[in-house]
């Protein structure tokens, strides 16, 4: 009776071994596993906005350009935004890799993160603006005490109104006063309110020039004239510096997708501009009129160039209104695999600013 718990602690410790020898190849498995995991399929997730000034996205994801080149190693995940704001908000919170977006956004991104969350790894797109007004109007003094609508208070074509209109010699107020009232509004809005006299103008993108124009209205400033060689940037592709840093293949790929997609635009113009209406049908359920994509295509440049001259411009027009503080712009720029693959195929490079 006595051996008996030596006997059982014998057996004891021998389940206890083999518990043990299991549990190290369970462990070893669990190793295993995770390392599979690990060098598994990377996702990219991807914003752009479904309209004209975003083709190069529109396009690449439509005819599966960015898939091609990305490979099966990544898996492609597309996010579609409305306002640069949104998708910024998305890239801060991890929701987002990489997105296509506007020259004002870009620059509240890389200040409020003090230039450490994002980096422009390539252009997309330059022009597509303009002032459109009532017929009757012919000259800049006759904006005087009329309103004038931009797509949001401080973004890119509300700096543009305002410095254009600070050089003609007419003050504008955040709040809408001044020589003339600048109403901030949705660009769906503004053909609403421009059809009901409500606005006696818009500078806004396109298609929404377009749309303005067949609603009576008479471009007043195209955008293009008052930049060098009528350049400057509307779209640049942005990716999370945090990405960038862990995944620095995708993001090459990732440009090698904007690159073909460009040439696919700029190649294939009817082929681009039907995937762009119909892309834009499976997201918002009505494809946008192929006739208003052809009204605006001649408009709209669109370049791998982020043409960074034009978005220093930019924010410093929206510090000379008063809309923003200086900010250092210094490391905003990462073009080494645009320049790696405009190289490799025989393409002239950009400059890194």
């Amino acid at each position: 009776m006595r051996g008996l718990p030596l006997r059982r602690l014998a057996i004891l410790a021998a389940l206890a071994a083999v518990g043990a020898a299991t549990l190290g190849t369970t462990a070893a498995c669990g190793d295993d596993s995770d390392a599979g995991a690990a060098s598994g399929p990377v996702t990219l997730r991807l914003g752009y906005f479904p309209n004209i000034t975003h083709a190069p996205a529109v396009v690449g994801v439509e005819k599966g350009i960015f898939k091609e080149k990305l490979g099966s190693d990544v898996e492609l995940d597309t996010k579609t935004f409305n306002a640069g704001p949104a998708a910024i908000e998305a890239v801060f919170s991890g929701a987002l890799d990489a997105t296509y977006i506007g020259p004002n956004p870009t620059v509240n991104a890389f200040s409020k993160s003090k230039g450490e969350a994002v980096r422009v790894v390539s252009g997309a797109a330059s022009g597509g603006v303009a002032l459109v007004v009532k017929p009757g109007i012919t000259s800049v003094e006759q904006l005087r005490g009329k309103k004038i609508a931009t797509p949001q208070l401080g973004n890119t074509q509300d700096v543009a109104l305002r410095f254009w209109l600070k050089e003609k010699g007419l003050e504008t107020t955040k709040e809408g006063g001044g020589d003339v009232k600048i109403v901030p509004q949705e660009n769906a809005q503004t053909i609403e309110t421009f059809g009901s006299g409500a606005i006696d103008g818009a500078w806004v993108p396109e298609p929404f020039v377009s749309r303005l124009i067949n609603a009576g209205g008479k471009v007043l400033v195209d955008e293009r004239d008052l930049w060098p060689d009528k350049k400057f940037v509307i779209t640049n592709l942005l990716v999370s510096t945090k990405f960038l840093k862990a995944h620095p293949d995708v993001v090459k790929k990732l440009v090698e997708g904007q690159v073909a997609a460009n040439e696919f635009v700029n190649t294939k113009p009817d082929e681009a501009q039907q995937a762009i209406s119909d892309h834009i049908g499976k997201i918002t359920g009505k494809p946008l009129d192929l006739k208003l994509i052809k009204q605006a295509w001649p408009t709209l440049e669109f370049t791998n160039d982020p043409i960074p001259s034009s978005l220093k411009t930019g924010l410093d027009h929206a510090v000379a209104v008063g809309l923003t503080q200086p900010v250092d712009l210094n490391g905003l720029y990462d073009l080494k695999y645009l320049n790696e693959v405009l190289k490799a195929q025989g393409k002239a490079e950009v400059s890194q600013p």
